[in-house]
């Protein structure tokens, strides 16, 4: 019998396949970001049915197969199940999303980016701390884990509030970085330092975000 793998992971997007499967992406804390297979999800109830749903975390058992794994059983303990009925959230969510397909690859270490995946996510689902706020963070400290961070830019002015909200970004967990809120004037200015990161470090465009930019 195959050996199985087992990783702790969360669904960052799915896809039909065939007339029952779906296809999956996970982001998983020991061999990155891989593409598994869960068999008869689209099947009236299916017992994968839920797995396959993008945002659920949890641990998955896996067979290897020989382009991607198969889903051979998981335990899910976070589905997130807010963001089914939060649209504006859920815009977020799919946003994170791509932004970790765009950075993880397969069998790299993208344990610190999962954690802030999974962090931004519980982010958008409290009300403590502003769904602006939590995009930020998000966008920046995915930059600088990605090791492309370049400092402040020469060019923009800041208030010292604002570059020690940047120092502490660098500087903290990703587990724990989304632990703070800012009044509305140095929001704006980490808003500002966020869009000119993304534009000149990110070359990609990412679909979620013209609709999130629309709606708010």
């Amino acid at each position: 019998m195959q050996d199985q793998v087992v990783v702790t992971g969360i669904v960052i997007k799915q896809a039909p396949v065939g007339e029952s499967d779906r296809r999956v992406t996970i982001l998983t804390n020991s061999r990155g970001k891989i593409s598994a297979f869960a068999r008869g999800a689209r099947k009236p109830n299916s017992r994968f049915a839920a797995t396959a749903r993008p945002f659920c975390f949890g641990t998955f058992k896996l067979y290897e197969g020989r382009d991607a794994y198969n889903i051979a059983d998981a335990e899910i303990s976070n589905y997130f199940e807010n963001l089914l009925t939060d649209i504006e959230g859920s815009c977020y969510a799919a946003y994170f999303g791509e932004v970790v397909d765009y950075y993880c690859r397969e069998n790299n270490d993208e344990r610190d980016m999962m954690k802030l995946f999974y962090q931004g996510l519980c982010a958008i689902s409290f009300e403590g701390i502003t769904n602006r706020l939590v995009k930020c963070i998000f966008e920046i400290k995915s930059i600088m884990i990605n090791g492309e961070y370049p400092g402040i830019p020469n060019s923009m002015k800041l208030s010292d509030t604002a570059i020690y909200t940047l120092d502490y970004i660098y500087n903290t967990l990703p587990e724990k970085v989304f632990s703070f809120n800012l009044d509305n004037e140095v929001l704006e200015e980490i808003e500002r330092v966020a869009g000119r990161l993304r534009k000149s470090v990110i070359d990609h465009h990412f679909k979620s975000l013209e609709i999130l930019e629309a709606m708010i």
